[in-house]
Order: C-alpha cells, then sequence, then structure tokens
C-alpha cells in the first residue's frame, strides 16, 4: 500500500453499528460489561478508547511500525520514553532541539538522576566517545528546531549497534510523508502530532511508534497508569488531519523551497537555514533519507538584535506570529523568545541561534502571497 492509500485506509474501517466511513468520535468513559472482566475489548476509557485504537493503528502503519501509543501532547509522549530510564542512566541528545524537550530533560528529569549530554550528532561518528556502560537512550531530532541541521539516522543506529541502548528520533518536522525513521534502524519514533499530523492547529496530541512489541506494552502500561491520553475528540481531529497529509506537506515543501530561495537573495538576511540548499552541510543526508526537504526554514539578519527581528515579525500579514507550526497556515516565530526561551543563551548560541533568528512555519497558501508579505516586512 502506497503512502497517499495508507493515511486514509490504514487501520480505518467502517463502522460496524452503522456503515460510518468516518471513525466516530466514542464519546465515553466506560464501557458495559456482560458480567465481571467480561466485555468487548474495552473496560475505560483511559485504558482503551475506540477512536484512539484506530489512530494508533493508522500511525503505525505509517511509520511502518508493530505498534504506536498516542498521548495527550508531544512532551507527554516524551515523557513516557524518558520514564523507561532509571537513575543513573544516561542520555545522549541532539544539541539542537525543541526547547521544551531541553527543558524536560534539564529542569525534570535530570533531578532523578538521569544524565543528559547534548552533543552535535550530524557526524555520526563522534557518538561513540560519549557512549559509558550507562547510555541508555540517543535522542536525535532532525532536521533539528530551529537551526535544521540534518542527522544521518542510519549512521547513528549503525554507530551504535551492539551497545544497550534505544535510539529515539523526534520526526515532527519531517512527518511520516518524508522520513520513515524505524526504516533506518531506529527504535522509537516520536511526534508532537499538534504539528502536521493534525495539520490544522486546533489540536493537541503526541505519539510514539515503536518497532517492537516488548517496548508496545511498556509504554501502553505507561500511558494507561500515568494516565496522559488524548481524549477521542482530538483522536478524531488528527485522524481527519491524517488523511490529507501527504497533499500538505508537498505545498508546504514547494512553497518553502521558493522562498528559501528568495530569502538568500535579500540583503537584510545574513544566513538563511534551509536543508534544501546543495550548500547545506548535510544535503546530501538529507535528500538520501527524506522524501523532500521539509517546510520549515530559518533565517537570522545581519541587524542581529531581538528588536530587528521583532520590527519584521509584527509587520506580516499572511506569516501569522505564533508558537507552534505544520498547520495549514503560515506563522513566524522567535525561538529565543518564544519556542527556546528556557534554553540558557549561551547554549542557544552555541548552536548558532542567534538573538535575530527567524523560524518560518510555511503553510500551503498560495506563495506569491507569501513572498510579498515577506518582501514588505523586510522593506
Amino acid at each position: 500500500m502506497k503512502f497517499g492509500t495508507k493515511v486514509i485506509h490504514s487501520g480505518i474501517e467502517p463502522d460496524p453499528a452503522t456503515g460510518a466511513i468516518m471513525t466516530p468520535i466514542y464519546q465515553t468513559s466506560t464501557y458495559v460489561q456482560s458480567s465481571p472482566g467480561v466485555h468487548q475489548g474495552f473496560e475505560y476509557a483511559r485504558s482503551q478508547n475506540p477512536t484512539r485504537s484506530a489512530l494508533e493503528k493508522n500511525l503505525a502503519d505509517l511509520e511502518n511500525g508493530v505498534d504506536a501509543i498516542c498521548f495527550g501532547s508531544g512532551l507527554a509522549a516524551m515523557d513516557a520514553i524518558l520514564k523507561l530510564l532509571t537513575p543513573g542512566d544516561e542520555v545522549i541528545a541532539t544539541n539542537d532541539l525543541y526547547g521544551g524537550s531541553y527543558r524536560l530533560m534539564t529542569k525534570i528529569f535530570a533531578n532523578y538522576g538521569i544524565k543528559f549530554s547534548f552533543i552535535a550528532l550530524e557526524t555520526a561518528n563522534s557518538i561513540k566517545e560519549y557512549i559509558t556502560d550507562k547510555t541508555k537512550l540517543v535522542w536525535i531530532e532532525t532536521p533539528t528546531n530551529p537551526m535544521l541541521n540534518i542527522v544521518d539516522i542510519q549512521a547513528v543506529c549503525t554507530a551504535v549497534e551492539g551497545f544497550d541502548l534505544n535510539v529515539v528520533v523526534d520526526n515532527t518536522f519531517a512527518s511520516p510523508y518524508l522520513q520513515n525513521p524505524i526504516d533506518l534502524g531506529a527504535d522509537m519514533v516520536i511526534h508532537s502530532a499538534t504539528k502536521y499530523l493534525g495539520g490544522h492547529s486546533d489540536v493537541v496530541h503526541g505519539a510514539v511508534v515503536v518497532k517492537s512489541q516488548e517496548m508496545a506494552d511498556k509504554l501502553h502500561f505507561f500511558q494507561n497508569a500515568a494516565g496522559a491520553v488524548p481524549g477521542p475528540q482530538d483522536c478524531f481531529l488528527v485522524l481527519r488531519g491524517i488523511k490529507t497529509l501527504h497533499l500538505r506537506v508537498q505545498r508546504a515543501c514547494e512553497n518553502a523551497r521558493k522562498i528559501a530561495d528568495f530569502l538568500r537573495k535579500n540583503d537584510k538576511i545574513a544566513n538563511v537555514y534551509y536543508p534544501g540548499f546543495e550548500s547545506h552541510p548535510n544535503h546530501d543526508i538529507a535528500k538520501k533519507q527524506m522524501k523532500d526537504f521539509g517546510g520549515m526554514v530559518s533565517f537570522d539578519l545581519k541587524n542581529d538584535t531581538i528588536e530587528a527581528a521583532n520590527e519584521i515579525m509584527i509587520k506580516t500579514k499572511y506569516f501569522s506570529l505564533a508558537e507552534s507550526l505544520g498547520g495549514v497556515e503560515s506563522l513566524i516565530g522567535h525561538p529565543s523568545t518564544m519556542t527556546h526561551a528556557s534554553v540558557p543563551r549561551e547554549e542557544r548560541l552555541k548552536v548558532g541561534l542567534t538573538d535575530s533568528l527567524i523560524r518560518l512555519s510555511v503553510g500551503i497558501e498560495d506563495v506569491e502571497d507569501l513572498i510579498d508579505d515577506l518582501d514588505t516586512a523586510l522593506k
């Protein structure tokens, strides 16, 4: 089954009670049992919900995993993965990653005796010098947020073969349409389904897809025991969004390519970060492991001040100033004061996240209007 068919049909069956073609929203907290412990596969809505089950089957197929586990947000999904660790364990993570991920690692799990090392993973072989017998997790973002660095997933997975650890890939920026980390050797894939999977800025949701049933069982246990589950309405919205995932992401990629080219020619801009450029340090890897280069573009200004960035961001019309990404509408944001404010400034500067860096989530509008919008703001 090809991807465009998968998004519509994988895990989806007409409702057996009515024949409804759309998965119903099973808005219930509990299920009637014919006698104690005898039921139809559903006991309590924290543990199971038919709408959620349909979404989990769909996501597992999209990422070529054995199972998916859904949560109330991307960070709740990440929290469940980190709960696999015990005091004394160590994690190697991409040094350029989402600010919320950094915050969860350093402000919460570090307090429980988990050690985190943040390193540049763009060169896969460099990871070996950081691995110890206590390393249990390698955390990859690719493309990274917000610098759009590319990590060679297959090379990292090959480099850690023989070690007793799991490789997790945050695939939020790419989406399953562009990249399938399990096919490249990863053990788990995580998504903030709020973004491209949902695609319409109307839901907060998270998911983990795994390649082993043993890991699926552990995470389903955490899902039920900790209770950070999404409601059926949220699952329905993500299912609906997924049906157009391939169409939306492909249009966003096409728009982003043209916008990146436009920005590169502007004399007020110092750098444009976009993996589709042949000059991008790991362009060839992006070309190898992704179907296209994504809908995200970042750039910084020659006038490297927050004030200069603000002057541009408050003047755009079609690029709305807001957090998040991956919706049908275009968004503009300032990572150092928004998505990455929890990362210390000195750490941000180490990876090139300057005070003037602006991140674009390119939507599916007519690209001529988007370019005109940026052109007007930059002038």
